[in-house]
C-alpha cells in the first residue's frame, strides 16, 4: 500500500492517504461504502452536468431559430445571397436526386411487381409505387440527401467562419450575421426542399413504369390510371407538409452547429471542432428528419 501511495502526485496522495486511514480505523466494509458513496455522488454530478448542458443546447438552438426567422423579415434582405443558396441547394442537388429517384423508383418497381404479381395484382403498381414516392421515401430521402450534400457545407462554411471570427468581425461592424447570411440559407432551404421533393417524386414514378411497363410487362393503362384513381389531394399534402418540416430541420440543425461550435460539448477548437460539428449535423438532421416523418405520419394521416 505504501508504493502504491508513493507514487501518487498531487491531491491523489493525500486522498490515498486519507482512504488507508479510514481503512484502518474503520475496517475494509467501510472503505467499500465510502468508495461506493463517492462513485453515487460523481454518477449523480455527472448526470447533472449532461442535463444542464442539453437544456442549455437546445435554448441556444431555439434562440438561433428565432434569431434565423427575424432576420428573413429584417430589410434590407440580401436577395443576391438568396438566390446564390437557392442554385447551391436546389440546382447543385438536381443530380444526387435524380439518380436517387430513378434508383429508387425502378427498384419499387421490381419488387412491388414481384409482390404484387403473386396475388393477380400486378395492375396496381402504380398505385404503390406513386403513394409510396409521394407520402413517404420521397420527402425522406430528398432531406437525407441535402443533410448530406448541402448541411454538411453549411455547417463547415459557418464553423470556419467562427473558428476563423468573421462573423465576431461582423458583429463588430454592428452587420447582423443573421440577417447576412444565415436567413438566405433559411428561405433557400425551404423553397428547395419542396421543389426537389416533386422532382423526386416524378423521377421516381417515372423509374417505376420504365421497369414495371418496359421490363416487366404490365399494362400502361393500368399503370397510370391506378396511380390517378388511387393518389388523393391528401396524400400530396402530407407529402408537402414533411418537405417543409424536413427543410427546416436541416436547415436549422446544420446551420446552428456551425455557429455555435465553439460551444458544443467535445468539439475542441480548430479544424477538428469543425470536421466532428460536421458529422454531428449530419447525423442529428438525419436522425431527426426519421423522427418526424413517423410522428408527422402518426398525426396527418
Amino acid at each position: 500500500m505504501i508504493l502504491q501511495v508513493d507514487i501518487l502526485p498531487g491531491s491523489a496522495y493525500f486522498m490515498a492517504h486519507s482512504v488507508c486511514d479510514f481503512a484502518g480505523s474503520r475496517g475494509l466494509g467501510s472503505v467499500e461504502k465510502f468508495i461506493e458513496k463517492i462513485m453515487k455522488q460523481n454518477f449523480v454530478g455527472n448526470l447533472g452536468n449532461i442535463t444542464l448542458y442539453v437544456l442549455s443546447d437546445l435554448g441556444r438552438m431555439a434562440l438561433f431559430l428565432l434569431m434565423a426567422i427575424r432576420g428573413v423579415f429584417r430589410s434590407p434582405f440580401r436577395y443576391r445571397e438568396f438566390l446564390h443558396q437557392m442554385r447551391f441547394i436546389g440546382v447543385g442537388s438536381l443530380v444526387v436526386i435524380f439518380f436517387t429517384a430513378l434508383s429508387t423508383g425502378m427498384v419499387l418497381g421490381l419488387q412491388g411487381y414481384y409482390s404484387l404479381n403473386k396475388f393477380g395484382a400486378d395492375g396496381m403498381l402504380g398505385s404503390a409505387v406513386a403513394l409510396t414516392l409521394i407520402m413517404e421515401l420521397g420527402p425522406v430521402l430528398t432531406a437525407l440527401m441535402v443533410a448530406g450534400r448541402a448541411g454538411s457545407a453549411m455547417c463547415a462554411e459557418l464553423g470556419i467562419m467562427r473558428i476563423s471570427e468573421q462573423i465576431d468581425a461582423l458583429e463588430c461592424m454592428a452587420v447582423d450575421p443573421f440577417r447576412y447570411i444565415i436567413s438566405p440559407k433559411f428561405l433557400a432551404a425551404l423553397i428547395s426542399v419542396p421543389l426537389l421533393t416533386a422532382v423526386f417524386d416524378v423521377v421516381g414514378i417515372f423509374g417505376g413504369y420504365v421497369a414495371g411497363v418496359s421490363l416487366m410487362g404490365v399494362s400502361p393503362g393500368s399503370y397510370v390510371e391506378g396511380m390517378r384513381s388511387s393518389v388523393t389531394n391528401h396524400d400530396i399534402y402530407l407529402g408537402v407538409v414533411k418537405s417543409f418540416v424536413f427543410a427546416i430541420l436541416v436547415v436549422w440543425i446544420c446551420s446552428g452547429r456551425g455557429y455555435l461550435v465553439q460551444k458544443i460539448r467535445g468539439a475542441g477548437f480548430g479544424a477538428e471542432s469543425v470536421s466532428k460539428v460536421t458529422t454531428q449535423a449530419v447525423v442529428l438532421s438525419s436522425i431527426s428528419v426519421l423522427i418526424f416523418d413517423y410522428l408527422l405520419t402518426a398525426v396527418l394521416l
